[in-house]
């Protein structure tokens, strides 16, 4: 157990952090999943820029890798290009 103040503090704060994380990076995957669903292309192209969205913040606050942020947002592109 943690004998400062400042370490009781790291880890309630880490926790809570750790709570938001996972829920933004299992919102974003089920928009992920969603998007690859659709087939009306309109809806996905509009669905698309708010998927784009939640990935590069998902990069930006290193929950995911910039780089996987960047593979998953041109598949979906190509995805929502070829319908």
């Amino acid at each position: 157990m943690a004998n400062h103040k400042s370490a009781l503090k790291r880890i309630r704060s880490n926790s809570a952090k750790q709570v938001r994380n996972k829920y933004q990076h299992k919102t974003t995957r089920n928009a992920v999943r969603a998007l690859r669903n659709m087939t009306d292309k309109t809806e996905a192209e509009g669905q698309l820029s708010k998927v784009v969205g939640m990935l590069q913040k998902l990069a930006k606050n290193n929950i995911i890798h910039k780089n996987k942020a960047a593979n998953l947002q041109s598949k979906l592109t190509k995805h929502v290009a070829s319908l």
